[in-house]
């Protein structure tokens, strides 16, 4: 069965994609596409890759409507990360000081510094790779080791995380896929510092949205007994953004609840539908992720962990028959990241710099996406929160 067009940003559908970079992934360490879906009794797609040999992660996984989506989706994500692994575009080695000097730009990001590690000095010579401001186009450049993913790099200055990493069969897809992951991820981190009682009252129903395919993953989670809670997480970027959270019918009156039985989604669109059917495959992504039990990030105290008792109760939400979200932004890769750049910048917030990390000589590209002023998620680096994150919560307060 073919991916409908109108659930993807891709230049061409799911089968040509796949037909695009099918011979190359040999090239690229990935030996195995598997099909995960039967794991589970939902019934939503869900794949992975496997990269044996990988610097970072040896399983990629991958999600979609069909099929052919989540078969792709994985082997899109293998490729990714093996690309950012090893970027396949020239360094500079510089002070920022010297590039400045030189009258370009060139970005610090003291966001992104890891734990323990010093932040960059300007007189200090690193290595740099080349971006794009993404508004007005003017060149700008990045350390290096801020794109990488490379979990071989002993004391990497910079944290490494696939946070606004992303594919796609053209430049532009790719830029598109990975700020939107950015706005996800933000989005994401000021819904978690709003108090309980809001996050509870952003919960809609998905048959709200008015889509039959999101009313028909929804069915098939109920038909599973299992119970959905999603959630409308929109920030003030006003791109449409929801979380997915999934647990058993009994979650609530469980004694002792463990971080496993909650698996949880996010998704973020110009179009509300396609933000929340994300979320909710990506929900039913994490479930497989701890039932097929292979992919290397997923450590065994991980089975043990305690389930915080504020997921737990995201559970008492009464989902809302409205949704405040959103009239659907149409169109391809470029009308779809022209509007996202708009809101990004009626929101005040820039600069949006994306970095190549393929050559041209590719059916394919692979790109990372920093927006320095957007938050970041969860990690081990030396700042967890950002100016918007600390404003937001004293508001909230």
């Amino acid at each position: 069965m073919s991916s409908s067009i109108r659930y993807s940003d891709r230049i061409c559908p799911a089968e040509a994609t796949f037909g695009r970079i099918e011979a190359l992934l040999p090239e690229f360490g990935i030996t195995r596409l598997a099909r995960l879906t039967g794991l589970d009794c939902i019934g939503i797609p869900v794949w992975n890759a496997v990269s044996p040999n990988s610097k970072s992660l040896v399983i990629n996984q991958g999600k979609g409507i069909t099929d052919i989506d989540a078969k792709v989706s994985a082997a899109m994500e293998a490729l990714e990360r093996a690309v950012a692994c090893a970027p396949r575009v020239p360094a500079r080695v510089a002070s920022r000081s010297d590039l400045l000097a030189e009258g370009n730009q060139a970005l610090s990001l003291p966001g992104l510094i890891a734990s323990g590690q010093p932040d960059l000095a300007d007189n200090e010579p690193i290595r740099w790779v080349l971006g794009r401001n993404l508004d007005g186009g003017v060149s700008t450049w990045v350390p290096l080791e801020a794109a990488l993913l490379d979990r071989t790099v002993e004391n990497c200055r910079y944290w490494q995380s696939s946070d606004g990493l992303a594919s796609g069969n053209s430049e532009t897809e790719a830029v598109l896929h990975g700020l939107l992951e950015r706005i996800e991820r933000d989005a994401e981190v000021l819904w978690r510092i709003t108090p309980i009682a809001s996050r509870l009252r952003s919960c809609v129903l998905p048959q709200a949205l008015g889509d039959a395919v999101l009313a028909a993953m929804a069915g098939k989670i109920a038909a599973a007994d299992l119970e959905l809670r999603l959630f409308d997480i929109t920030s003030d970027v006003g791109i449409p953004c929801f979380t997915a959270v999934v647990a058993g019918k009994d979650i609530l009156t469980a004694k002792a609840p463990l971080f496993h039985h909650v698996t949880v989604g996010h998704g973020a669109h110009p179009n509300a539908v396609r933000a929340a059917i994300r979320a909710v495959t990506e929900a039913a992504q994490s479930r497989l992720t701890y039932i097929s039990g292979a992919r290397d990030d997923v450590y065994p105290e991980t089975f043990v962990r305690p389930l915080p008792q504020q997921t737990q109760k995201l559970f008492e939400a009464l989902p809302q028959e409205r949704t405040r979200v959103h009239a659907g932004q149409e169109g391809g890769p470029d009308a779809l990241l022209s509007f996202v750049l708009q809101r990004l910048r009626n929101a005040g917030i820039g600069p949006v710099v994306s970095v190549p990390l393929l050559g041209d000589d590719l059916p394919f590209a692979v790109v990372k996406v920093f927006v320095p002023e957007l938050e970041n998620p969860e990690g081990e680096r030396k700042r967890r929160f950002g100016t918007r994150a600390l404003s937001w919560a004293l508001e909230a307060a």
